[in-house]
């Protein structure tokens, strides 16, 4: 199992962040794109580490061009030293439309066609092909050798995508070379939807499952204590209340024959009710999305949760060295 944690935060700490992280023995470090650019952090991070992989997790993808987000992995992927992966996800309609000001269309079509036209801006840099895409979403024709950057010595950065729900999981399977799974899961859903789902997708791009790579879905609470356990667990429920919401995940409630939680969640956000909306997941959902126990205990209920359904996991960047290394050996 590797292990995953961030470093998004004030950009000013970006590069202290990772180095203590580095030496800590995560494997990878991932910034997200909420209060704060994605990219930023990972050129300071490029600089400030030598072996830790660094990856958006992730990076919206229908507010920039394709083109935009080649150009920023590429000098990513250069910088690195090759340790960049381009995360990429779709985000849901109300946040494309109302917050980034993108007209909106079938999400996993259009990703798709986003993933395979960054491949063909690959191609075009790596290998001199011409650049020719044409799309129903994206058309790319025009590559002159003023805007070619500088060549990498080892391959383009590899993409991941993130996906919740069956559409989306054909498109990493097919298309991508890894899937960033959301939180908002369970080891059920894990293991009854998303890994059959996956595993057709590969099968249909002829490729296997150890050419591909799972980053975890799942919360874990842990700590030093009981209380910081316990807190952390809070911080869960509150999570789950806030994504339980959206009806793009409901598949995931589904599962469980939890559809009246999600409607009624969806209500709560609609009136405004947040701090309700977190006192309505009870605690066997919350046990039902998270892996919890204090760090003598976390690494056999990671164990317990996960093993053989991902191949890494995203846990706090506070965590002891030795804990760490214990939970890379599952």
């Amino acid at each position: 199992m590797q292990v995953v944690t961030s470093i998004s935060g004030d950009l000013a700490g970006a590069a202290k962040r990772a180095t203590a992280r580095e030496t800590s023995g995560y494997d990878v470090l991932t910034t997200q794109e909420n209060k704060s650019d994605p990219f930023l952090p990972m050129a300071l991070a490029a600089d400030a580490t030598s072996s830790v992989r660094l990856a958006t997790n992730v990076a919206i993808a229908f507010p920039r061009s394709p083109m935009v987000s080649a150009n920023v992995a590429w000098d990513l992927q250069r910088q690195s030293g090759g340790r960049f992966i381009l995360g990429l996800g779709s985000q849901v309609r109300g946040h494309n439309v109302r917050r980034f000001s993108v007209p909106w269309s079938a999400p996993a079509s259009r990703l798709r066609e986003y993933v395979e036209s960054i491949r063909a801006i690959f191609d075009c840099w790596k290998n001199g092909t011409p650049l020719s895409y044409d799309g129903e979403h994206y058309q790319f024709t025009l590559m002159t050798p003023n805007f070619t950057p500088e060549p990498l010595e080892g391959p383009p950065p590899p993409i991941h995508i993130a996906a919740v729900g069956p559409a989306m999981m054909r498109v990493a399977g097919r298309s991508c070379d890894g899937v960033m799974l959301h939180p908002f899961s369970t080891p059920e859903y894990l293991r009854h939807a998303i890994l059959p789902a996956l595993q057709t997708a590969l099968s249909e791009s002829g490729r296997t499952r150890d050419q591909f790579e799972i980053f975890g879905g799942g919360f874990i609470a842990t700590g030093a204590t009981e209380a910081d356990v316990d807190a952390r667990a809070e911080w869960v429920r509150m999570r789950i209340g806030f994504y339980g919401s959206t009806p793009s995940y409901w598949p995931v409630f589904e599962l469980h024959g939890l559809e009246d939680l999600g409607h009624k969640l969806n209500a709560m956000s609609k009136a405004g009710q947040w701090d309700d909306m977190t006192a309505a997941v009870d605690d066997d959902v919350v046990s039902m999305f998270c892996a919890r126990g204090t760090h003598d205990s976390i690494a056999g209920e990671i164990e317990r949760h996960y093993s053989g359904l991902v191949d890494t996991l995203s846990i706090d960047g506070g965590l002891p060295p030795d804990l760490i290394q214990d939970i890379k050996r599952l």
